[in-house]
């Protein structure tokens, strides 16, 4: 009895004893596992750090065999130079086979770059070290399968050319000379409205990113340079190469074809843009020159200017320094901006009433003499106007004599609903569809009348009304088009399909009226342009000379002068009308200093 229980005891030990080394032995075996990884681990570590450019934690899981040919430096500048150098992006690893019995990863890696999709197939092998984890045994095949350390990849860039932009009869407004160079032969003439290129900022790469520029491209920083930059670049032809030591080519990457840009014509008449530039040089101001029967836009003149030439040749210190110090801000583009219309205005606001039923052409509104308010709630704020005369205050004469008070009245007659909803119509508070960006037209600051006394500036174009001059020039080419606004473009067009912004935006006795109206503000010797008219040309205009000023009482404020003028033909080819605004005509003559020189523009 007492030898077999000695023998259960025995057992029992046995048993408790092999429990306790294969547990030790599992404890082991756990223990000894716990650091370790495994190979597609690895692998998909070094991928994720590759895809952030972290090179220097790639370098740390690569093995100890490989780390005794390869140096810190050479891995990391090998890496970051190659990978760069290519443009490579959106990385990518598919098909990925592990082979347990040899320790390597069979797979397909992809990814762009300058040239394009890359995508190959390729092996990594792993090594098992001391601290029990797997390391990748690099070498430079990994980076492509073909790369030997001795050999090196090559990028070759082939810069397509830049489309050249023309006027409408073929003349070079910009060019790409021989050497690459971008040449503006015209100069401050047409600066403004050409633009000029320069080299991409970090900003812009970032904003065309994935369209194929690269940090040494050159791009359209203004005007149509910058309109028309899609189509005017070039594209980029580049080739990736692996050369050996001796620079001969052992393996083409990828490649993409060289593309020069597309010529731009356009319908601008360079000779009508030298005219002008001519006759407003030296002034701040600028002229929009349309054909109001088609929307050709013929000229855009903005001065003072700069020579768009300087920013391809650069600057000196000292010309940058002036010529960005100068108050006159030859840098802004007038014809972009929005401004005070005064009584060029009104032609508009009488189109409005007349359209609208609102306004009766023959009604006479009575004298008011040379200042007028509606009643005592305006306090002592007074519609003053230059001129009395003695005919009757009707639509005619106050536009002949350019009466303040007769559009004063005419607005409140009209009201502030009906005023609303018609300059919504005709673009107002829109920004214009044209190529290059025009700022939208404004009746108030809050998009609706605050005041009775705003309302009564505004038929006068004072108030808080802002026109741009493109814009204005659709409004008046109205008056030619039996009531539709044209729409302006700039793209010649051979067959010169017009197309109206806005149609129907008076009525057409509406337009004829105020269009016969206007040629006697020229024809008429007491017209405001009676200085304006030629012998032989049927012209209509309006002048207008805005107060710019902090208040009623206040005398030291400047002037703007105004003065549109349209031709009156039925000939399509005889088309022109331009906008035409001079700022500082203060104690200069007012909108009359523009008379003489909008006159020989059309003459």
């Amino acid at each position: 009895m007492e030898q077999k229980k000695s023998k259960i005891v025995w057992i029992i030990i046995g048993i408790i004893v092999g429990i306790i080394i294969i547990g030790g032995i599992i404890a082991y075996y756990i223990i000894s596992n716990l650091d370790q990884n495994t190979p597609e681990e690895v692998f998909s570590q070094y991928i994720d750090l590759l895809k952030n450019e972290n090179y220097e934690e790639m370098f740390n899981l690569i093995s100890s065999s490989t780390k005794e040919r390869v140096d810190k430096e050479f891995f990391l500048n090998r890496n970051k130079n190659i990978y760069e150098g290519i443009e490579a992006c959106n990385i990518e690893v598919s098909n990925i086979l592990y082979d347990k019995e040899n320790k390597k990863i069979d797979y397909t890696m992809s990814f762009d770059t300058v040239c394009g999709a890359i995508s190959f197939n390729n092996t990594v092998t792993f090594d098992r070290q001391e601290d029990n984890k797997y390391y990748i045994n690099w070498y430079s095949s990994l980076i492509f399968p073909d790369l030997k350390e001795e050999y090196k990849v090559r990028v070759y860039t082939t810069t397509g050319k830049r489309g050249n932009i023309l006027d409408r009869n073929g003349n070079i407004l910009a060019r790409t000379l021989e050497d690459g160079t971008r040449e503006y032969p015209y100069g401050k003439a047409a600066s403004h409205l050409v633009g000029y290129v320069g080299d991409i900022t970090e900003e812009e790469l970032q904003e065309n990113k994935n369209e194929g520029y690269t940090s040494s491209s050159i791009i359209g920083k203004t005007g149509l340079e910058y309109a028309y930059e899609e189509r005017l670049r070039g594209e980029t032809g580049s080739e990736i190469y692996i050369v050996d030591e001796n620079e001969n080519i052992v393996k083409e990457l990828a490649s993409t074809n060289v593309k020069d840009g597309e010529n731009i014509k356009t319908t601008i008449d360079i000779e009508l843009q030298n005219k002008i530039y001519n006759e407003f040089d030296g002034d701040n101001g600028f002229s929009v020159a349309i054909n109001p029967k088609t929307g050709e836009v013929l000229a855009m003149v903005s001065t003072p200017t700069y020579n768009a030439n300087d920013f391809i040749n650069g600057f000196s210190e000292e010309e940058w320094n002036k010529i960005s110090n100068d108050s006159n801000t030859p840098f802004l583009c007038r014809y972009q901006s929005t401004w005070v219309p005064g009584s060029s205005f009104k032609p508009i606001i009488a189109a409005i009433g007349l359209t609208t039923g609102k306004m009766d052409k023959d009604e006479d509104y009575g004298r008011s003499g040379l200042s007028w308010q509606k009643d005592e709630s305006w306090g002592d704020y007074q519609v003053t106007t230059l001129t009395t005369y003695s005919g009757p205050a009707n639509l005619r004469n106050a536009l002949i004599y350019s009466d303040n008070i007769y559009f004063a009245k005419s607005a409140l007659k009209i009201g502030a609903s009906v005023l609303e909803e018609q300059f919504k119509k005709i673009g107002f508070d829109k920004s214009l569809d044209f190529p290059i960006y025009m700022d939208a037209s404004q009746f108030s600051n809050e998009g609706e009348f605050s005041s009775e006394i705003q309302l009564a500036d505004t038929g006068y174009g004072q108030g808080e009304v802002l026109v741009n001059p493109l814009h204005i020039a659709s409004i008046y080419s109205a008056f030619v088009n039996d009531g539709n606004m044209i729409k302006p473009y700039i793209e010649y067009n051979e067959k010169k399909e017009k197309e109206y912004l806005v149609k129907n935006v008076f009525s057409k006795d509406a337009a004829n009226t105020i269009r016969d109206y206007l040629i006697q503000t020229v024809e008429n010797p007491a017209g405001t342009a009676y200085e304006a008219r030629i012998s032989g040309i049927t012209l209509a205009g309006k002048t207008g000379t805005a107060e710019i000023k902090a208040s009623q009482n206040d005398d030291t404020g400047t002037e703007l002068g105004w003065f549109n003028c349209f031709i009156v033909s039925d000939d399509e080819d005889e088309q022109l009308l331009t906008i035409n605004m001079i700022e500082d005509v203060k104690d200069r003559g007012g909108s009359h200093y523009l008379l003489p020189k909008v006159r020989n523009i059309f003459k």
